[in-house]
């Protein structure tokens, strides 16, 4: 999955970040509830600033780092009402897995600023995903130029009360 979006709330309005497939036949949105100050970190880790100090997700790649291991995956792994589950998928210096419980938001802003693939388990984008309505749109554009298409090729002068050689009456 990719990011699609990042909306980050204010007050009363919640922050929300929209995963989207990248394959299969028909591209699914998952829309994700998270807090504000996540929404900033994953953004900032999206669009990173030139000189900024390191924000708690920086430090915890780098702390994986420095004791041996690699981030690899992270994959939103159940959904409960509107709360989400996600782990981070580890791997130690000898090749081990390590699956960690993570909030997603905190799985994702690691995710922007190591490059890992994302990932959601097949239960969760049944349960709580929705049609990218752009792809949607897409086609529906393309099935009525088509039927334009068909119909424009179906027309003959006759259906104009043109008579072919006719010259016109003006």
């Amino acid at each position: 999955m990719d990011i699609e979006s990042i909306v980050v709330g204010g007050g009363p309005v919640a922050s929300l970040i929209v995963l989207k497939t990248h394959d299969g036949p028909a591209a699914l949105q998952l829309p994700i509830r998270i807090g504000s100050v996540e929404a900033t970190a994953i953004s900032m880790g999206v669009n990173p600033r030139q000189g900024s100090r390191p924000m708690t997700h920086d430090l915890l790649a780098s702390t994986i780092s420095a004791l041996g291991g690699r981030c690899a995956s992270v994959r939103i792994m159940a959904v409960q009402g509107t709360t989400f589950f996600a782990q981070l998928e580890l791997v130690r210096e000898g090749g081990e897995q390590v699956f960690v419980d993570a909030r997603p938001s905190d799985a994702l802003a690691l995710a922007v600023r190591e490059g890992l693939p994302i990932y959601a388990a097949d239960d969760v984008l049944e349960t709580a995903a929705l049609p990218d309505f752009r792809g949607v749109e897409k086609d529906e554009e393309a099935h009525e130029l088509e039927e334009f298409h068909n119909f424009v090729e179906s027309l003959s002068p006759e259906d104009f009360n043109v008579i072919p050689g006719d010259k016109d009456p003006e």
